[in-house]
């Protein structure tokens, strides 16, 4: 039993146990090309949340991580079969009720580790934090946070090499050869704003790639993911054990 999992807790410990920080792995269910399971972006939450979460709990950090919500914002998705979605509102309403828990309970800090580019927490966090004024709210993209070049050579955000890597190195029973992966070409929209990114608009996921995949995975390895998840995980932990520590009438210097 890992003592900083709810999954594995006992009530025997919790009766008397108590923490500074609810970390929430939030991920999603969808097509990942040919070769990655529907649960890629959850096996992904799970693995970057728990080891980071033990890397911090073994400097000291009192940090709970919570179950991993599989279902994420998979609305420009609504005609590939199987993908499942949860609308933002949906999300702003399981959230209010899990801080609402936290809040009542004295669990003053959430952090949620998103593992799903179609989740965006950010404008939910603002809007809950009139309503919890005691809590620390805070949300992180695990994906986000090194510079991917440094470990992977193809570029991409779905099912590409640094995901499949990834996966190779935690669920690797679970991907296909990759001789069987379509190569993740993205159609570029029109629009230039759009191509520039200083504009958005949803992308429709069956319009943009034929395969479900943005990014060529051909190259991906184990040993690639393993040095990402090495570095990713201790770039986590560091926030955990930061958010932990800090009080909260002195988050500014």
């Amino acid at each position: 039993m890992r003592p900083y999992i709810l999954k594995e807790a006992s009530w025997k410990n919790l009766k008397s146990d108590r923490f500074e920080l609810a970390v929430l792995p939030w991920g999603a269910t969808e097509a990942h090309n040919y070769h990655l399971p529907y649960g890629t972006d959850i096996y992904e939450a799970d693995g970057v949340a728990e080891e980071s979460g033990r890397k911090a709990w073994e400097k000291g950090a009192k940090v709970m991580v919570l179950p991993t919500i599989p279902f994420g914002v998979n609305t420009g998705q609504s005609d590939i079969y199987l993908d499942m979605n949860l609308n933002p509102s949906t999300q702003l309403a399981i959230l209010r009720d899990l801080i609402t828990v936290l809040d009542r309970q004295g669990v003053k800090k959430l952090l949620i580790v998103n593992s799903h580019g179609g989740n965006d927490f950010k404008t939910m966090l603002r809007e809950l934090g009139l309503s919890f004024p005691d809590m620390l709210l805070f949300t992180c993209n695990w994906f986000q946070a090194l510079d991917k070049t440094k470990y992977f050579e193809e570029k991409g955000d779905h099912a590409d090499e640094m995901e499949t890597s990834l996966i190779m190195h935690l669920q690797p029973h679970l991907v296909s050869p990759l001789n069987e992966a379509g190569n993740g070409a993205e159609k570029k929209s029109v629009i230039s704003g759009l191509r520039e990114k200083w504009a958005w608009a949803e992308r429709k996921w069956s319009e943009v790639t034929e395969d479900t995949g943005i990014g060529n995975p051909k190259k991906a390895s184990p040993e690639k993911g393993r040095l990402y998840f090495e570095d990713v995980t201790n770039k986590v932990a560091e926030l955990i054990v930061e958010i932990c520590e800090v009080q909260p009438d002195k988050l500014y210097k």
